[in-house]
């Protein structure tokens, strides 16, 4: 499981086992949320990170041989690949062992906004709660995000902030892997300052703050508009004056010019 804006190649050198048919491939998610994505400074390598709002889904399942929590992040009005913005923690009692899903790793759109984080922490938390003495697969790490060294750091972090073990088998940080790991020891927190979750009755507050603050503007913008009416009525009146005045200095010139040639 790793945060990263990278392809999502494997490079495991054995042999996989055998793969195993898992149940409810076709599960949606059926429970919804809000989360306010907050605005930042402009990154120099993600770029711009406004005020965003996202939708966060999720569905769970179980049986007595497995059980499955599954999460979706939508994105308004964007569409984004079919593997992006997914992930599965998988939990298998009989082997008393979990993983995360897919194995292409967590790829997050957009990046560096605390998204990643929070569905890590999600999973975790609930796999915590349930099977704190269960054991997370060890797995070995996608060496394309270790060409990268800022990826491979954000990668990194990424893992060990929620209590994973990264080790590498070479100087040059290529090889990495990460170790197996009890459940009960991971971290399940995630950046706040970033993410807020948005429950619905403040998200109809925010709606009704912003009713409230766009009927003040428009009054504003009324009373603004009355007063640039009143300054062009002013205004008309004072250029049609100064031409009288015009007109009717011109009219004395010419009166006086004609009274001295005329005498």
């Amino acid at each position: 499981m790793t945060d990263t804006q990278t392809s999502p190649d494997t490079t495991a050198e054995k042999d996989a086992p055998p793969a195993v048919e898992l149940p409810w491939a076709d599960v949606s998610v059926e429970h919804h949320k809000m989360l306010r994505l907050a605005p930042l400074q402009t990154d120099r390598h993600t770029g711009g990170r406004p005020l965003r709002f996202v939708e966060f889904g999720y569905a769970e399942r179980n049986s007595k041989e497995h059980s499955l929590m599954r999460m979706a992040i939508k994105l308004p009005a964007q569409r984004v690949r079919k593997e992006q913005n997914q992930l599965d923690v998988w939990v298998n009692h009989t082997t008393k062992r979990v993983h995360f899903g897919p194995d292409s790793g967590l790829q997050i759109e957009p990046l560096n906004r605390g998204i990643g984080r929070f569905m890590a922490a999600q999973g975790i938390n609930w796999a915590k709660k349930r099977w704190p003495t269960y054991t997370i697969d060890g797995m070995d790490l996608n060496n394309k995000d270790a060409l990268n060294e800022d990826t491979r750091l954000r990668r990194d972090h990424f893992l060990r902030v929620h209590g994973f073990d990264v080790v590498y088998a070479d100087a040059q940080h290529l090889k990495g892997s990460v170790k197996e790991v009890q459940v009960g020891d991971l971290l399940g927190d995630w950046n706040s300052e970033k993410l807020q979750i948005v429950e619905i009755l403040e998200a109809a507050q925010m709606l009704q703050q912003a009713e409230q603050n766009l009927a003040e503007q428009e009054v504003k913008l009324k009373k603004q508009e009355e007063k640039v009416s009143k300054f062009k009525r002013e205004d008309a009146g004072l250029r049609f004056t100064i031409t009288c005045l015009v007109a009717f200095a011109v009219f004395q010139a010419g009166l006086l010019i004609w009274i001295a040639t005329h005498r």
